[in-house]
């Protein structure tokens, strides 16, 4: 009976996963190093950031990687058709970051931006973590 019962719960979740799931295929999204962004700091490149921490990482902060946008994952692709989002050329550089350690939010967002136009897309290395252990350049996050 305990091994019915067994491959009835494992042929239920076989059944169920897939549509649950959302597996990160990284495959398709480039990493950049903490290092390489500092260094896009220090040559004043044109690099648009955006920070995709969930709302309680974003507000427990006080602090965000200097010039970067906040926007909710799950608003991400309507805010692309608002201002500032809306205005930015799609060949602009594109830099997601999440506090995840495995990326998987800053993966999910930038694969949003390719999957909208946006032609250099990476992901953050270690997210807010790695950025705040390098002592990368940083600003307030706006209050309210």
């Amino acid at each position: 009976m305990k091994t019915r019962t067994t491959f009835l719960i494992l042929s239920f979740l076989a059944l169920v996963m897939p549509l649950t799931a959302k597996p990160t295929d990284n495959k398709s999204v480039e990493l950049i190093s903490v290092e390489e962004l500092k260094a896009k700091f220090a040559q004043n490149e044109a690099v648009l950031i955006i920070d995709v921490r969930t709302s309680e990482s974003y507000a427990s902060s006080t602090a965000k990687i200097k010039g970067a946008i906040h926007i909710s994952l799950r608003k991400l692709k309507y805010r692309l058709g608002f201002p500032p989002l809306k205005d930015v050329p799609k060949d602009r550089e594109v830099i997601t970051y999440c506090s995840c350690p495995s990326e998987h939010s800053s993966i999910e967002a930038a694969q949003i931006m390719i999957e909208n136009g946006f032609k250099r897309v990476r992901a953050l290395k270690g997210g807010w973590p790695e950025w705040q252990k390098v002592s990368g350049p940083i600003e307030p996050r706006p209050r309210g």
